[in-house]
């Protein structure tokens, strides 16, 4: 199965049509892939908090947007988060790699993985954490239930989803 088509197909499938994505090693293969697709308009962000305002735009101008993005920057993300997303009842699902976990090669990159889950369910948003590639499967739900209840919902996929850090 080749995850980054799942994930756009199952975008397209639930009539997203609009995704912001903000530049990550792991998720590089998914955004080529919506990047490759017609039917998704993508726009790459400099900055989480300021692809979370494009998608709230994309949002009240009637699409249905998702945002792409690292764990990492989910600390600036508060405010916006907060006082947009959650405030205006938008549906935002938020694919997010996961870095900090066993295998990480980077240091600085666990302090925030520390941060990650507490921060999430601090804000009451639901949180999915997909760790093997058939977890996947349950992406088409998650999107479901994203529209359904007007939430944003963190997808959290980890290295091994993405399948490791290479030759470790």
């Amino acid at each position: 199965m080749n995850i980054d088509k799942k994930i756009a197909d199952d975008l397209v499938a639930n009539d997203v049509s609009f995704v912001t994505t903000v530049p990550c090693k792991q998720l590089a293969g998914v955004i080529e892939e919506i990047e490759a697709r017609d039917d998704i308009f993508h726009i790459p962000s400099n900055k989480e908090d300021e692809g979370m305002g494009l998608c709230a735009g994309a949002f009240m101008g009637g699409k249905r947007p998702a945002i792409i993005m690292q764990n990492t920057a989910i600390g600036v993300t508060i405010n916006t988060l907060a006082t947009l997303i959650q405030y205006y009842r938008m549906p935002l699902p938020m694919i997010i790699s996961y870095r900090g976990e066993l295998r990480e090669p980077v240091a600085c990159q666990v302090e925030m993985a520390v941060h990650t889950k507490a921060l999430l369910a601090q804000l009451n948003i639901p949180t999915y954490h997909f760790h093997w590639q058939k977890d996947v499967e349950e992406f088409d739900n998650i999107l479901k239930y994203t529209f359904m209840c007007n939430k944003p919902v963190a997808i959290l996929t980890d290295a091994n989803f993405w399948g490791g850090y290479g030759d470790q």
